[in-house]
């Protein structure tokens, strides 16, 4: 008997991932950072890579090893690099690098030293967010280092990359700007010498609704766990995680009872409260106190005072409820139970943030539609 957990449906990613792929000429990479969305990063990129997917994104040099120890075999690309941190680990299992600033570079060059073999490396322009990506002005000495390091045989410029600022608002006139200093930032490397196969742009939002930005290869994130990164707008997708667990106890109180600590919330009449075993421990929002929706005994419900570490209650009123019933914090919605983008809405973050705060240590996540994988020979 399980008392909570987060069941992710693969055949859902899958659908997901063939959804993308049919939108474009590009090849995809499936982005699978942050334990792939708090969907689990190993299972959701073999599902991405069952249904077509060419790439895998992460984030940390650990992620991509994680995946090679796992016998993902496919191109993978790591983007955010400390100082310091074991390149050659990297290099040496075909793991691609992204690198931004002359400083990097030189790390990566003695990665491939050390690894005997070139790094393979993303070039990264900042076309306007402010955050990774050499600077419109430091991109010129970039591309003049990286052609000679390339000519030395020192390393391999695979790609030239960006990210955009608000292409979940696909008529934002930054995301027109972005993209012409891209153009620009591309004129650069062929003037350079360098001739890069990919050049990649487009994220979940700008794959679904800019294909002008696709390029050589997009990069879905949110949208390959079938949320969408555009408010009121679906686009065929369909979410892979359900958040559930089952009431621990239930009491009848009476009116004017106030519940959990602070009592922030107290019951209009007499009443019968259902106590999940949830909390902010387990990724239950704190600022899902009083506003969480939950569905529970076949009615959407709403949290009943604080959330706390381990638990929170649902006041259910008149309706009977019992020890061990379901409660669905979020899903797909196709049984009418709220979604993450129900719960984003009602904390005020985005739906981004909800799915990923799930499946920690205690909540254990359980997959639908795994599939039998090869067994690799010691």
């Amino acid at each position: 008997m399980w008392q909570s957990e987060v069941r992710v449906d693969l055949d859902a990613i899958r659908e997901n991932v063939a959804r993308l792929k049919s939108g474009t000429s590009a090849e995809l990479m499936a982005v699978v950072k942050g334990d792939g969305y708090g969907h689990g990063m190993v299972p959701a990129a073999r599902a991405a890579l069952d249904a077509g997917a060419d790439w895998l994104g992460v984030c940390t040099l650990d992620e991509a090893l994680a995946l090679r120890q796992q016998g993902v075999s496919a191109p993978v690309l790591a983007w955010l690099l400390d100082p310091g941190l074991p390149l050659h680990d990297g290099v040496a299992v075909g793991v691609d690098l992204g690198c931004a600033s002359l400083t990097q570079l030189d790390e990566m060059i003695e990665a491939g030293r050390r690894a005997d073999r070139p790094a393979r490396i993303h070039l990264k322009i900042d076309t306007g967010l402010a955050r990774g990506g050499a600077t419109v002005a430091d991109w010129p000495a970039l591309l003049e280092a990286a052609a000679k390091a390339q000519a030395d045989g020192l390393v391999e410029v695979v790609g030239v990359w960006s990210h955009f600022v608000y292409a979940d608002s696909p008529g934002h006139p930054t995301t027109d700007r972005q993209l012409a200093v891209f153009h620009e930032g591309l004129e650069m490397v062929e003037r350079a010498g360098l001739r890069p196969r990919y050049r990649h742009l487009a994220n979940s939002a700008a794959t679904l609704t800019r294909p002008d930005t696709h390029f050589d290869l997009v990069r879905p994130g949110l949208a390959v766990y079938g949320l969408s990164p555009i408010a009121g707008e679906q686009f065929g997708l369909r979410p892979a995680m359900t958040a559930r667990a089952r009431v621990m106890l239930t009491k009848r109180v009476p009116p004017g009872t106030g519940v959990s600590y602070g009592h922030t919330y107290l019951t209009e009449a007499e009443s019968n409260l259902a106590v999940v075993p949830l909390g902010y421990a387990d990724g239950v929002p704190r600022h899902a106190s009083n506003t969480g929706p939950v569905q529970l005994a076949g009615k959407r419900r709403t949290i009943s005072g604080r959330v706390c570490m381990d638990q929170f209650v649902i006041d259910c009123g008149d309706d009977e409820v019992a020890a061990g019933d379901v409660a669905t914090l979020f899903g797909s919605g196709a049984d009418g139970e709220p979604t993450a983008d129900d719960w984003a809405e009602a904390v005020g973050t985005i739906n981004y943030e909800i799915v990923t705060r799930f499946g920690g240590v205690r909540v254990p996540r359980v997959y639908d539609g795994e599939r039998p994988r090869a067994q690799v020979a010691p």
